[in-house]
């Protein structure tokens, strides 16, 4: 299991500098860091960094974060999306992360399940041949993002396969999904292979596996026996010292220290 640490929580109670958290994550021992933004980094000091360190970087935020179910936004995303693809091969990422947005008032949920549904088609034209692909997340709307439009791992599964395309996943969050009160092996069941990147926290307060309620490791051992190969993004706020919690983490997620 390849363990990638979100650096915009993790190592952050250690340095404020990006380039520095790639390094105090090599030296945690982990395989891969990835984070939110892009053009708000020193991306001069982080590619440096991998170099020096071997690092890898899992994946990132595709630019500008705006609302795809609104379609007077997809021509300024796709145009973001192209720029974001040249970051990512520069820095050597496989996945961008995209979000759908907020449920619009005065849209049908039809409406900006189509517009969901074109604006990523149009994506996957972007993405072609590139080695980058994009993974629309869905997020929790109980607690951490209220009004988002997004918030079932089935729907997001239904707007990939209507696109059709192997440019076009979902990002699967543990965390998120565990809020909404799915199910992994119901949400996910026959359609793992659509899942090209995934997220853990635990439950309640979205802090450190293993001080919570969720069965991550049980629920991660599904997922690779069904056939994910990706990487796992431990994107959590750390309760104390990123790097002294980081063996009751392995054991929580069931990854040998």
């Amino acid at each position: 299991m390849k363990l990638s640490a979100c650096i915009e929580w993790l190592f952050a109670d250690a340095s404020a500098d990006f380039a520095d958290r790639i390094r105090l994550a090599k030296a945690a021992g982990l395989d891969a860091v990835e984070f939110w933004f892009w053009s708000n980094k020193d991306l001069d000091a982080i590619e440096a960094a991998f170099k020096e360190t071997g690092m890898t970087l899992s994946g990132f935020v595709a630019e500008p974060m705006i609302a795809l179910t609104d379609p007077a936004n997809h021509a300024a995303f796709l145009a973001g999306l192209a720029t974001s693809v040249r970051t990512a091969q520069r820095l050597g990422a496989k996945v961008l992360i995209a979000q759908a947005g907020d449920d619009l008032p005065g849209r049908t949920r039809e409406e900006q399940h189509k517009a969901l549904v074109d604006c990523l088609r149009a994506a996957a034209d972007v993405l072609e041949g590139s080695g980058v692909r994009l993974g629309v997340e869905p997020l929790n709307t109980l607690i951490d993002h209220k009004g988002y439009y997004l918030s079932s791992t089935r729907e997001a599964l239904n707007i990939v396969d209507e696109v059709g395309r192997p440019e076009i996943g979902i990002v699967y969050d543990l965390y998120h999904s565990h809020v909404m009160g799915e199910r992994i092996e119901d949400v996910l069941q026959q359609r793992v292979s659509r899942v090209i990147h995934a997220h853990v926290a635990d439950h309640p307060g979205r802090n450190d596996p293993g001080l919570g309620e969720i069965d991550l490791g049980e629920r991660l051992a599904w997922l690779y026996a069904n056939g994910y190969t990706g990487a796992v993004g431990l994107e959590y706020q750390p309760e104390g010292s990123t790097a002294e919690a980081l063996d009751r983490v392995r054991s929580a997620l069931s990854v040998p220290a």
